[in-house]
């Protein structure tokens, strides 16, 4: 008897392939899984196909376990070609700055909104300092679990929990979904909340922002819970955008597939240059460096710094954080 939750469950109906570039590239369905475990990298790990499947299987989830069987066969290590600078940055981050971790409360920007927005980071800083917020730049580490290194999983969070634990912080302020979605299951005696709840907690930024549509995160794709705290500051409500699959930076498979990561949002061109929101600056920052200009992270328009993705020098942005 099939296990609906497998991908022994899959009757090939091709509505996976239908509906994710990838898939369709190759004409394969998440049931392929002797192609699958040669093109397990490729993937973007967005859950497109997991969110359509009629049989309920996680497809996210096998291609993520594809993965980590790799790593496990080659004794933990990524024999995968093409991902050395970013082991080299992410494995153990080399921009890790806890220097203004102070105070029980602090904010965590992750990598991308201080190397897209540094404008805004400095501003936000800057407002929570007020509040007696420190802050720390670190890596979650979602694009190494992503690259299926379990050992190094359990590392990274082991080392995020012994900063926090011995500076005696209490509370995570997330600015990035894909931080909040991965490290809020897994931190232990530390609460994690989302920026858009602590910025409603002290009354900052701009509300009664024109209603527009909205580029969501895949984190935050089905339970759309960051997209309801953001919409305490619209007039109204944000349109999700159905129609592109990812930003194209999902799963590390741009390595892989560069035309098919360039052209994911090329839909969002099209729009006629109708803002549309986003709330994730890796989606923001790369969906602009890929053409689409109108995209807009949301926390520029709260704090009315009316900053553009800086994606040209993000890099430099994010080696700055290591030594402000």
């Amino acid at each position: 008897m099939k296990d609906n939750n497998t991908v022994e469950a899959c009757t090939h109906c091709h509505v996976c392939q239908n509906q994710c570039e990838f898939l369709k590239k190759y004409g394969i369905d998440i049931g392929d899984t002797e192609k699958l475990k040669k093109l397990s990298y490729h993937c973007f790990l967005c859950g497109k196909c997991t969110e359509v499947c009629p049989e309920n299987i996680d497809g996210r989830e096998y291609i993520l376990n594809l993965r980590r069987e790799k790593v496990e066969k080659s004794g933990g290590t990524l024999e995968e070609k093409g991902y050395g600078m970013l082991l080299k940055e992410k494995k153990d981050y080399i921009y890790r700055n806890y220097r203004h971790a102070q105070g029980e409360s602090i904010l965590f920007p992750g990598c991308n909104f201080p190397s897209f927005y540094p404008k805004t980071t400095k501003r936000l800083v800057n407002e929570l300092k007020k509040y007696g917020i420190g802050v720390a730049y670190d890596c979650c580490g979602k694009p190494i679990v992503e690259l299926g290194m379990k050992e190094d999983e359990k590392r990274i969070i082991s080392q995020i929990q012994s900063e926090l634990h011995k500076r005696k912080i209490k509370e995570v302020i997330m600015l990035c979904p894909n931080c909040y979605a991965y490290l809020k299951p897994r931190m232990e005696e530390v609460k994690v909340v989302s920026i858009y709840e602590k910025l409603e907690e002290f009354g900052i930024g701009k509300k009664n922002l024109l209603p527009a549509k909205v580029f969501l995160p895949c984190p935050d794709r089905e339970k759309k819970e960051l997209l309801g705290e953001i919409e305490q500051y619209i007039e109204g409500k944000l349109t999700p955008i159905e129609e592109v699959q990812c930003c194209g930076l999902g799963g590390c498979a741009p390595v892989k597939e560069p035309e098919l990561a360039k052209n994911m949002g090329a839909a969002l061109k099209n729009s006629g240059g109708q803002k549309i929101y986003s709330y994730c600056a890796s989606c923001a920052g790369n969906l602009n460096r890929n053409g689409c200009k109108n995209v807009t992270h949301i926390l520029t328009e709260i704090l009315e710094t009316d900053e553009k993705a800086d994606t040209g020098k993000s890099m430099l942005n994010r080696m700055k954080t290591k030594f402000i």
